[in-house]
């Protein structure tokens, strides 16, 4: 193999989730099914919910910090920061601006990228082509995701999901 082929890697991961649980039993006791329906059509035996007033670029502010610590990166070292989101605190600033600003990696390009499911694999398979293109050496791809403030708490169609 050709040692001079550019490579991208994965140097660190963090995250972070909200301490409140809504488990399998309060939805089922909502909604007036057992707990083992909703784990077989869904796969999910717990969610969490982040506090009133809480933003996901809160969430992904904690999340990025323990993902530089664990890779021995310091934050005004990266040069991208792509969120991957469908629920982001507002449409202008982006997420990963606010992200930027407040673990400091001022000069970083920052957007977000809004792909739901998929979103996180195409925020990493962004960053890891700018790195290999030569164009940035450190990128952080951030997934967060606050889906308690959009989704109807009685839906039962779309709270067991999210």
């Amino acid at each position: 193999m050709n040692e001079s082929i550019a490579r991208a890697g994965v140097l660190g991961t963090g995250c972070y989730l909200p301490e409140r649980v809504l488990n399998n039993r309060e939805l089922a006791e909502r909604f007036g099914c057992s707990e083992e329906w909703i784990l077989s059509r869904t796969g999910i035996k717990e969610r969490r919910f982040a506090e009133p007033g809480t933003g996901s670029s809160d969430l992904g502010i904690i999340a990025a910090n323990r993902a530089l610590e664990a890779a021995s990166v310091k934050a005004r070292e990266i040069d991208l920061i792509i969120c991957a989101t469908y629920s982001p605190d507002m449409a202008f600033p982006s997420n990963a601006c606010i992200i930027q600003e407040s673990i400091g990696a001022k000069p970083a390009a920052a957007f977000d990228l809004q792909a739901a499911c998929s979103g996180f694999v195409y925020a990493l398979v962004t960053a890891a082509q700018y790195v290999i293109a030569g164009n940035m050496r450190y990128g952080l791809v951030v997934a967060a995701e606050i889906n308690s403030n959009i989704v109807d708490p009685m839906d039962q169609k779309v709270t067991p999901l999210f």
